[in-house]
């Protein structure tokens, strides 16, 4: 297996293990739509449900279409970062790592799909009444990994 695919697979396989680890533990450890100040005006670990995408989005309560449609999205997510891998060259690290990153992220959050139809978000941020939509670490690594895709694209020599 070429070295790239193993860093890529690595990445991917951590960030959805500890994904699925946190979400575990906020499950065992913090009762649904109740949360835990940590930080004083500023961040609670909460666990709330989220059908929609990173950060809330599209988390419409009606019907379970996005279920469904962020399944889809996943599964060709996956297919997709498999396709750019073949393309990786050598010394092309930052773009192998934003792969790993958003495929152990898409991973992450499709499990939850699948388990439940939702995805476990539970890190909380906010300075006084306004609150960053509640998150968790696939969301993190996909965050992460497009901000290092981009960077990697525009580093990329072109020929």
């Amino acid at each position: 297996m070429k070295p790239h695919y193993m860093l890529a697979a690595s990445l991917a396989a951590t960030v959805a293990l500890l994904d699925q680890a946190t979400k575990y533990l906020v499950q065992k450890h913090i009762l649904l739509f109740t949360g835990r100040e940590v930080i004083p005006g500023f961040f609670n670990l909460v666990h709330t449900l989220n059908k929609g995408a990173a950060f809330g989005f599209l988390n419409d309560t009606g019907g379970n279409w996005q279920t469904y449609f962020f399944l889809g999205a996943s599964a060709l997510a996956v297919v997709i970062i498999a396709n750019l891998l073949t393309k990786a060259q050598p010394g092309d690290t930052i773009f192998v790592v934003a792969l790993g990153l958003i495929l152990g992220g898409a991973i992450g959050n499709m499990v939850d799909r699948i388990r439940s139809g939702e995805v476990i978000d539970f890190l909380d941020f906010y300075i006084g009444s306004f609150h960053w939509p509640a998150f968790n670490v696939a969301d993190i690594a996909i965050t992460c990994g497009s901000l290092a895709l981009i960077i990697s694209l525009y580093e990329r020599k072109r020929p």
